[in-house]
C-alpha cells in the first residue's frame, strides 16, 4: 500500500478495478481547508489519462508490473507468438493486447512483453530499431532545401516520412514510439 503523499512519477496503483501509472503528481495546499494531492494517471491497459485528486492520508495498493526480455517469433493471424530466451517456453498474445507495437519489429528481435498477475496487456518495442526501405519514389535534385520528405515503406510493411535523399534499399534508424525517421545506417 502506498499513501497519495507519497505518489511519485512512475508509480503504478491499482486503483477502482484499474491499473494505473502516475504520470504527474502536485501536493496542493490551499490557504483554507485540507491539503491534496492532484494526479494524472495512465490506465495501463486502454492507454486513457485520467485526473484524479486524493486526500494525503488516502491508500492505494501498489501494482507489480512485470517487463520481461521475450523474443518476437512469427504471427499467424491475430496470434503473435513470443519466446522466453531464459526457458525457450512460448507463449501466444492476442492482437487486442499488441495493437500497433509490432509495427517496425522484424521476426526474431528482443521486446518486452509486460503483464500484471501473469495477464499479458501490453508489449513494447525496442526504442529504436534498424530497417531496410523496401519502396520509396526517388527524390528530385534541388528540393533539399526545404526539408522536405517523402513517404517510404520499410521492410516490416510501415510507413515512413523521410528526407528526400533516403533511397530504396537503404538502411535506417526509426524510433518506434514516433515513427519518425532518424538516421541512415
Amino acid at each position: 500500500m502506498i499513501s497519495a503523499g507519497d505518489f511519485r512519477n512512475g508509480v503504478t496503483i491499482e486503483f477502482e478495478g484499474n491499473i494505473f501509472q502516475i504520470i504527474e503528481f502536485q501536493h496542493v495546499k490551499p490557504g483554507k481547508g485540507a491539503a491534496f494531492v492532484r494526479t494524472k494517471l495512465k490506465n495501463i491497459k486502454s492507454g486513457g489519462v485520467v485526473e484524479k485528486t486524493f486526500r494525503p492520508t488516502e491508500k492505494c495498493p501498489t501494482a507489480r508490473i512485470d517487463r520481461k526480455d521475450m523474443q518476437y517469433l512469427y504471427s499467424d493471424g491475430d496470434l503473435f507468438y513470443f519466446m522466453d530466451n531464459e526457458s525457450y517456453e512460448q507463449i501466444a498474445i492476442g492482437k487486442d493486447a499488441i495493437g500497433d507495437a509490432l509495427k517496425f519489429v522484424k521476426e526474431n528481435e528482443e521486446c518486452k512483453v509486460c503483464s500484471h498477475n501473469g495477464n499479458v496487456f501490453a508489449v513494447e518495442a525496442p526504442l529504436f530499431v534498424e530497417l531496410e526501405i523496401t519502396e520509396t519514389e526517388p527524390g528530385f535534385k534541388g528540393d533539399t532545401a526545404t526539408g522536405a520528405t517523402k513517404p517510404a515503406t520499410v521492410e516490416t510493411g510501415a510507413n515512413v516520412l523521410v528526407p528526400l535523399f533516403v533511397e530504396q534499399g537503404d538502411k535506417i534508424k526509426i524510433d518506434t514510439r514516433t515513427g519518425e525517421y532518424l538516421s541512415r545506417v
